[in-house]
């Protein structure tokens, strides 16, 4: 098991893009990996087509020291999120203790948001690109792009390689 021993936090808030929650999730659990769904709230939320995840963990009993990786789905899901500074601190705090730290798609909002792109690579959905640069990043259209801990990818097609560099960052 490539992920045995390893934590890993997967943000929901509702409106979340179906594949870039569930193949992460699935995946690392696949991999050995202990996976916690974090939501502000333990709650259900529903997804952009209606199939809800269950987060087992608010953001705010969510402690930074105890995961591995923070992943962050698209979908309008990250317009959600950042509206609780409890999700945005976890990030922030991910980033700053050199976590990994991932987002997909749309989850580069929660990147601006917790303000830590200025200086660093990075990609995203194109139409939230102007958000990123005036956050400080240099946008790079490719399906994964890499920057020490932090690493994004753009649309569903670039899952794949998306979790393939997380599993790397990981080892």
């Amino acid at each position: 098991m490539e992920l045995k021993g390893k934590e890993i936090a997967v943000l929901v808030e509702q409106l979340y893009e179906d594949l870039e929650l569930w193949y992460p999730v699935l995946r690392f659990r696949e991999a050995g990996a202990i996976v916690h769904i974090v939501g502000p709230k333990k709650a259900r939320y529903p997804s952009k087509h209606g199939y809800e995840a269950e987060a087992d963990l608010s953001a705010d009993m969510a402690k930074t020291k105890n995961f591995d990786a923070v992943i962050i789905p698209g979908g309008y899901s990250p317009d959600h999120m950042r509206r609780h500074p409890a999700m945005v601190d976890l990030v922030r705090e991910a980033a700053k203790a050199d976590k990994v730290v991932a987002a997909i798609c749309h989850g580069g909002w929660m990147l601006c948001s917790a303000g830590v792109v200025k200086g660093k690579k990075a990609t995203c959905y194109f139409s939230i690109k102007d958000d990123l640069v005036n956050a400080g990043a240099e946008y790079v259209d490719e399906e994964v792009v890499r920057d020490g801990n932090l690493i994004t990818s753009r649309f569903p097609d670039d899952l794949p390689a998306f979790c393939r560099s997380i599993i790397e960052a990981l080892h």
